[in-house]
């Protein structure tokens, strides 16, 4: 008897896990051998359970899709993992790809479609779309990739090196002190990021910054 193949789903909204859990479960030779709700998690039941595919959704709390899955496919043995997305975001899939992900799946797919990336990436496969399809194959090649926008391009030079500085964690006097500017104007490229990014502090303006990759050293 051929064994099942072992599935986590990560997603921060219950009603998609649920939703997914279900799904998977009526299919035959598939076991859903995992939940979890944020990055974190994931790397925890995906430790303790051995799935051979983890669906995993992009943007989550804690620890975001990309460095989860950056994390797991570094690890061996290694799962294969499909980005749960709510939309073809070519940057955002490219991104993944470089982290290690097998493809990804779109939010709402039905039963054909999530066994099809399934069954794909458990054997070895890769799951695209034809909008990013191209630019996949390109990197796969060692193609030099499209040059990606800069993130939050609503922002100066400044205030991205700034926030970039939050999301890695610095405090404003030590990012004065990398910046060689005083505290005054790194408070004042703080307060101007807030309002240009339409968040409310400094915990919502780094997690956004870390979402588009900020902060990584």
């Amino acid at each position: 008897m051929t064994e099942a193949l072992r599935v986590v789903v990560v997603d921060d909204h219950r009603i998609v896990r649920d939703g997914l859990e279900a799904l998977l479960g009526a299919l035959e030779g598939v076991e859903v051998v995992g939940t979890a709700a944020d990055g974190r998690e994931a790397v925890h039941v995906v430790t303790e359970t051995a799935p051979d595919v983890v669906l995993m959704d992009i943007q989550m709390p804690r620890l975001d899709g990309i460095e989860a899955t950056r994390y797991l496919t570094g690890r061996s043995p290694a799962p294969r993992v499909v980005m749960l997305t709510m939309n073809e975001d070519e940057d955002t899939v490219v991104t993944a790809v470089r982290a290690g992900a097998s493809g990804y799946l779109l939010k709402g797919s039905g039963a054909v479609e999530v066994e099809h990336a399934v069954r794909t990436a458990a054997a070895g496969g890769l799951v695209f779309g034809a909008a990013v399809a191209a630019r996949v194959a390109a990197l796969l090649a060692g193609a030099p990739p499209r040059a990606a926008a800069p993130a939050f391009p609503q922002l100066s030079e400044r205030e991205r090196t700034v926030l970039d500085r939050m999301a890695a964690g610095m405090g404003n006097d030590a990012i004065a002190a990398d910046l060689y500017v005083s505290n005054k104007t790194v408070r004042n490229a703080v307060s101007t990021i807030y309002a240009k990014l339409g968040v409310p502090d400094r915990a919502a303006a780094i997690i956004a910054a870390r979402e588009a990759g900020l902060g990584r050293r």
